[in-house]
This record gives C-alpha cells, sequence and structure tokens, in this order.
C-alpha cells in the first residue's frame, strides 16, 4: 500500500501568503486513507539562514531530516504531500539510495534551479531542483543527476535559471507536449534510468483548471494530459516514489473547489 507522508512546510516559499500551505497540505490529507498517512511535524518559528543564503535554513533542514529518516525506514512505497518544493529534495535522495540509477521529473511552471548566490529571495523553493542535482548548503551530496533529469512545463523562468538550462543536460519538455502521452515516458526513457521519481509542483496546471495557487502562471497543462502521461511512463518503467506541492486555497472551504482535480493527481503517482 502506498504511504503518504504529509509535510505542511510554508518556510521554503518566497510567498507573502505562503502559510496557505498548510491549509493545502492539511486539505490534501483530510481525503487520503487515514492509516496510510504519516503526518511530519513541521516547527512553527521560521528558522534563520545560519549563514546559507537560505532563508529559514534552520528549520528547512530540520524538516529535510525528519522526511529522510521517516522514509529511510520503510521499504513501501510514499508521497509525500507539501507544503512547499523543497519537501521533494529529502525524497528524491531516499529514493536515489535505493535506485541509483534513478531520473527525476520535475513538474512546475518555475526553473527551481537558482543557487543562494543567484536566488533574488533566498527561498528554497526556488532551489529545489538544482539541490537534487548539484552540491550545495541543503544537499551537501546531491542524490540526483541532471541528465536523467526532466523539467516539465516551466515557463516563468529567471535569467539566472534560463542559463543554467542554456548550459545543461537536463531535458525540458513544454506543457503542450504532454498532449502526446508517449511522450514524456520517451523522455525518460532516453535518460537510461531504471525507475523514476515524480515531483509535482501544481502550478504546472493551467490556472483555468485549479484555483488555489501562490503564483498562478497561464498556459500550464491541462490535467487530464499530465495523469494520461504519467499512466503511459508508468507502464514502461518503475515509479519509485513521488511528491506533490504548492496547493494553497484561500480558504478551507475554496479548496474544495480543486481537490478533485488534486486526487486524481495523487491518484495518478500513488
Amino acid at each position: 500500500m502506498t504511504r503518504f507522508l504529509v509535510v505542511p512546510q510554508w518556510q521554503g516559499s518566497p510567498s507573502s501568503r505562503a502559510m496557505r500551505l498548510i491549509d493545502g497540505a492539511e486539505a490534501i490529507a483530510e481525503d487520503l486513507p487515514r492509516s496510510a498517512v504519516t503526518r511530519v511535524e513541521v516547527p512553527a518559528e521560521a528558522g534563520e539562514a545560519v549563514g546559507t543564503g537560505i532563508r529559514r535554513f534552520s528549520t528547512l533542514s530540520r524538516v529535510r531530516d525528519a522526511i529522510g529518516e521517516l522514509l529511510q525506514s520503510t521499504d513501501e512505497p510514499a508521497v509525500v504531500i507539501g507544503g512547499d518544493c523543497a519537501v521533494a529534495v529529502p525524497a528524491i535522495a531516499a529514493a536515489a539510495a535505493r535506485h541509483p540509477s534513478l531520473a527525476v521529473v520535475w513538474f512546475d511552471a518555475h526553473g527551481d534551479l537558482h543557487t543562494p548566490d543567484s536566488s533574488p529571495s533566498g527561498a528554497l523553493a526556488g532551489m529545489a531542483l538544482r539541490a537534487a542535482i548539484e552540491a550545495g548548503p541543503f544537499a551537501p551530496t546531491p542524490p540526483a543527476t541532471p541528465a536523467r533529469t526532466v523539467l516539465v512545463g516551466a515557463r516563468a523562468l529567471d535569467d539566472a535559471e534560463a542559463d543554467t538550462l542554456a548550459d545543461s543536460p537536463i531535458t525540458r519538455m513544454t506543457a503542450d507536449a504532454l498532449a502526446d502521452t508517449e511522450a514524456l515516458a520517451d523522455a525518460v526513457t532516453a535518460t537510461g534510468a531504471d525507475a523514476v521519481y515524480v515531483h509535482i509542483d501544481l502550478d504546472i496546471l493551467d490556472p483555468a483548471g485549479i484555483v488555489g495557487l501562490l503564483e498562478p502562471v497561464p498556459f500550464g497543462a491541462d490535467p487530464a494530459h499530465v495523469t494520461a502521461s504519467l499512466a503511459r511512463l508508468r507502464e514502461r518503467m518503475p515509479l519509485v516514489g513521488a511528491s506533490i506541492s504548492g496547493f494553497a486555497p484561500a480558504t478551507r472551504d475554496a479548496a474544495v473547489e480543486d481537490l478533485g482535480t488534486i486526487l486524481r493527481l495523487v491518484g495518478a503517482v500513488a
């Protein structure tokens, strides 16, 4: 049975409304099987950078370690429910420890490829993919590699991220490319990986399909194309870990409007 780790972490987000991520994670959790849910305690305090260049690093590193310990203690497949995108980094590390040739599929409207030096906000969510593929303060030993990374739907890139991608072996796919259900599986297979981890930031979706986002970006993916592409990917390669982040409803009542879409995505990776 799939295990769900619910991590209502907001400290990695650059948004002034980041605490909405707490309600988003809890709203998703309420519709998951209770016996399969483990909640990771997120400290209430914001935390300090402690000289890393990453805002709130002291708190973020505590949550990272808690996620890692839980995932390393079991062989059950797990889906991490955030919170912000940084919750994916320790989950990728746990999957890579068991599958050294792991591919990472990163669905996101943003690149999440900043470093502490290039980030305009110092927010870890904007550095999360970079932390998974390049050594830095948050992940001194990166669990994944650029050559086995597929970035899907990124359409709001800062200049520093665009420059990084220009010189990187990361595979890029547009949101529109998901209309071909074979395209994602083909891209991942081409990396030579033998297993895959999937991270979904909900802002990959077009704002017409989901309301509860901190930073909606136009021209996103159709949810049906995402789920169909994931189904085909799973037919061709084992999915050994996943995370979903970025749900930030304005109110608990407003969350209901989006939960059908979100739960279909959960089902696609669970």
